[in-house]
């Protein structure tokens, strides 16, 4: 990538960090001279990832308000500020509406939606003692047109949509930006679609295929950038063009 930012000096936390875009993520953010902190469940992979990517691991569950708040605690004592968040943690438990539990329903609500809130929210005071800050939210084209099978991801996705645009509105007098950004990349969670079905998806997208993990840094470390202090409240599609 020839595009470049520079977070020297700053304090990056990624959810979902493990793999996929959150790993890339960290890597572009470590790449750009942040202190860049990977939080996820799973323990031994965020420490991979981070060791990986010259980053810092936080194993925690970000549907957890102790874990999000001890996380918050700990990149505070070791960098003494943070500047940008990324809310980009999911998981999927895909069933049509009428095979759904309320666990199924609950721990899908609770990662994306409730997660992307928990660390947030967390994370004002800190924004607002310094009077500057940037969160950049992870939703999902399904979120807007829904999908067979995927109606706890859609709301979750949807929630986060309402947030970010809610989130702006309130805190953009603090001089914090709170924007997303709609990604169509080839995740682990795309890998899990049977090949004959992904293929009849990568049909429909106008550039015939679906992004690279590493292609959402770009748009992420724009919006997360000081140059981007002008734009707040927008959802920015990377996703190829299926959108239009």
């Amino acid at each position: 990538m020839n595009l470049s930012f520079d977070f020297t000096g700053q304090s990056v936390i990624v959810t979902g960090g493990a793999r996929g875009i959150g790993l890339e993520l960290g890597r572009f953010f470590a790449n750009s001279g942040a202190d860049v902190f990977l939080i996820d469940y799973d323990g031994e992979e965020v420490r991979k990832a981070a060791a990986e990517v010259g980053a810092r691991a936080i194993p925690g569950d970000v549907s957890s308000t102790e874990d999000i708040d001890r996380a918050v605690e700990q990149v505070t004592a070791e960098t003494g500020r943070i500047d940008v968040v990324v809310n980009n943690a999911g998981i999927l438990r895909d069933k049509v509406l009428w095979k759904l539990t309320d666990d199924d329903w609950e721990s899908v609500l609770a990662i994306h939606a409730g997660g992307t809130f928990r660390l947030t929210r967390a994370c004002v005071p800190h924004f607002r003692a310094r009077g500057y800050g940037r969160v950049v939210n992870v939703t999902s084209y399904t979120g807007l047109h829904g999908n067979t099978g995927q109606a706890n991801y859609a709301t979750a996705k949807a929630g986060i949509i309402g947030f970010t645009k809610t989130a702006a509105k309130e805190l953009a007098r603090f001089g914090i930006t709170v924007n997303a950004i709609s990604p169509n990349a080839e995740t682990r969670m795309v890998a899990s679609i049977p090949e004959d079905k992904k293929a009849e998806l990568a049909a429909g997208i106008p550039l015939g295929r679906f992004g690279n993990a590493s292609e959402m840094c770009a748009a992420v470390g724009f919006l997360a950038s000081q140059e981007a202090g002008y734009i707040t409240g927008v959802v920015l599609p990377v996703d190829g063009g299926i959108s239009i």
